[in-house]
């Protein structure tokens, strides 16, 4: 996988209902030199309501680790609204359940990542780190179930100009939007142009789909795959 490019500390916001995994988290990750907490919550409302403040004080976390099912605020809701609200936090997604339509609610509301509750701290750093530049980062269960559900795209994959295909082969590769835009001497904006217009003519939903799919159809090599 392509290298995460960081500056400094990375602030962390934790929201989970269960104060003893915020402990837990937070504790393993005050180990890690590139990685602070910032604040915690216990469910999606306050996680809004204190990232707000913080907002305030121009304070803002770089990536929240989202938990799923909690009261009066779900994870997934809490994460289209940070998303909606605050687009430069990034949103890992860290629950103990796998089921494809949480997985999927998750990316399409916003999340960046996918983790499961039994990731060690090298696996939550190495996804707290990728979410900060603009990539995917998936639990290897996780990503199985997503290549699984699969079936390929409504519309040809003829349909795609060179371009778009040289996109879709740097996406499979794990790049964000800015090396994209790096490596094919273009900008930002047109990079994030072209992914969109990939998955428009796929007819998926997120780039993660589009990168599991062009490995599938052999159009491209995962980040594992890269020599």
């Amino acid at each position: 996988m392509l290298e995460a490019e960081t500056d400094g500390l990375i602030r962390v916001f934790l929201v989970d209902d269960h104060r003893v995994v915020r402990r837990g988290v937070s504790a393993y990750l005050e180990a890690v030199d590139d990685i602070e907490v910032i604040g915690e919550a216990d469910d999606g409302r306050r996680a809004l309501e204190r990232i707000a403040v913080l907002g305030r004080d121009r304070d803002l976390p770089d990536v929240v680790l989202m938990d799923l099912l909690m009261p009066i605020m779900d994870g997934i809701t809490a994460t289209r609204q940070i998303k909606s609200r605050w687009p430069t936090i990034e949103v890992v997604a860290m629950t103990s359940f796998m089921e494809e339509a949480q997985v999927r609610g998750a990316l399409e509301a916003g999340a960046a990542g996918y983790l499961l509750k039994d990731a060690d701290a090298d696996q939550v750093a190495q996804a707290i780190r990728a979410a900060l530049v603009g990539q995917m980062h998936l639990d290897p269960a996780v990503a199985r179930l997503l290549a699984d559900s699969v079936r390929g795209p409504r519309r040809p994959a003829e349909t795609l100009t060179p371009r778009e295909r040289e996109v879709l082969g740097l996406v499979a590769e794990g790049a964000s939007n800015r090396q994209i835009a790096r490596t094919l001497v273009v900008s930002e904006r047109t990079a994030r142009t072209h992914v969109s217009a990939i998955l428009f003519k796929l007819n998926l939903v997120s780039r993660t789909q589009a990168a599991l799919w062009a490995v599938r159809e052999g159009l491209a090599r995962g980040p594992r795959d890269r020599p």
